[in-house]
């Protein structure tokens, strides 16, 4: 993520969005498949970690986690969980070669521009371990629009990111599709794809 008024929005309601998000990430079905399908000790990402919740978790059951976002309010807020080391940066940022047994991507890449996506995937692609983890959350639609708070997102259907993910070299392992109330208080569809290296 890297538009400024996405990133001010969070700024601005860490809090809050900490308030809304942090119990349900904690007992999140999805989170506890993923750390279970990551090798025991592993080393994960979680990218766009927001407040930490999810990273706090992964910790606790023994994962080595590194958690990203482009939010300083976030980073702050991330940083303070136990086992769990948090510095700020944007997607662009990420790289290197098989560093993570699992990446964990859940609502986060949905704030990206629509032409950055397939560089980004990408580069998780190459900087998960053979046969690394990949879970990722996005909402569902077409186009590109802010929401009523200001933020930035870009919606996909299901066929254009099942694809974005095969051609990013991914094996597709499921699919989950959902509806939720967001921070700006808007019902959403979304959809959520388990995938390999």
């Amino acid at each position: 993520m890297s538009d400024p008024e996405t990133i001010r929005v969070y700024d601005a309601k860490a809090g809050e969005y900490a308030e809304r998000t942090d119990d349900v990430n904690q007992a999140d079905v999805l989170l506890a498949q993923f750390i279970e399908t990551c090798a025991q000790g592993g080393r994960v990402l979680d990218l766009g970690c927001g407040p930490g919740a999810s990273a706090a978790v992964m910790a606790a059951a023994g994962l080595t986690v590194d958690a990203t976002d482009a939010s300083a309010s976030m980073v702050e807020m991330a940083d303070k969980h136990p086992g769990v080391t948090a510095w700020q940066a944007t997607f662009d940022e990420i790289a290197g070669e098989a560093i993570y047994d699992g990446i964990w991507a859940n609502f986060s890449l949905l704030h990206t521009p629509r032409a950055d996506m397939p560089r980004h995937l990408s580069a998780l692609h190459s900087a998960l371990k053979p046969g690394g983890r990949f879970h990722i959350g996005l909402k569902l639609g077409t186009g590109e629009a802010r929401d009523k708070i200001g933020r930035l997102y870009t919606y996909y259907t299901q066929v254009e990111l099942e694809q974005l993910l095969t051609e990013a070299g991914f094996v597709i392992d499921a699919h989950r599709l959902g509806n939720g109330v967001g921070l700006d208080g808007t019902a959403s569809d979304w959809i959520t794809v388990t995938a390999h290296a």
